[in-house]
């Protein structure tokens, strides 16, 4: 699995990780496991699978470290 930490989250159940490269990761709410939404805090590290969403690449299974 990948890691990364969370670089924005939104009030709308998603936000973005940062994965140290080039681009950001989008996350949905659907995709945590283990964790609310609501507990979530920018800046956390996580762990994630890169998959393949409707508007491109995003992250799955995503977990707190």
């Amino acid at each position: 699995m990948a890691e990364g930490k969370i670089k924005k989250l939104t009030d709308k159940g998603f936000g973005f990780i940062d994965t140290g490269k080039d681009k950001d990761l989008f996350f949905h709410n659907s995709s945590l496991e283990g964790v609310s939404y609501d507990d979530l805090r920018e800046g956390e590290r996580v762990s994630f699978t890169e998959g393949r969403g409707p508007k491109g690449p995003c992250a799955e299974n995503v977990k707190l470290i």
